[in-house]
């Protein structure tokens, strides 16, 4: 894989720190919900977004 300029690798940072941010909201969504279907819409996006970091996070390596 080509090296990241610095460029490139401060917007990698800032996607996987944005993609942290929504897991731990949806996630404290997800607690505050009532409805199953809401909680388990605000699971999944979370859980969405937790696969997105680490994916992200891989470029990193």
């Amino acid at each position: 894989m080509a090296q990241l300029n610095q460029i490139e690798l401060q917007n990698l940072r800032h996607l996987i720190g944005h993609h942290d941010t929504a897991a731990q909201k949806f996630d404290s969504y997800a607690q505050m919900a009532t409805d199953p279907q809401v909680k388990q819409v605000f699971t999944q996006a979370a859980q969405s977004a937790r696969n997105t970091k680490q994916k992200l996070t891989s470029f990193l390596q």
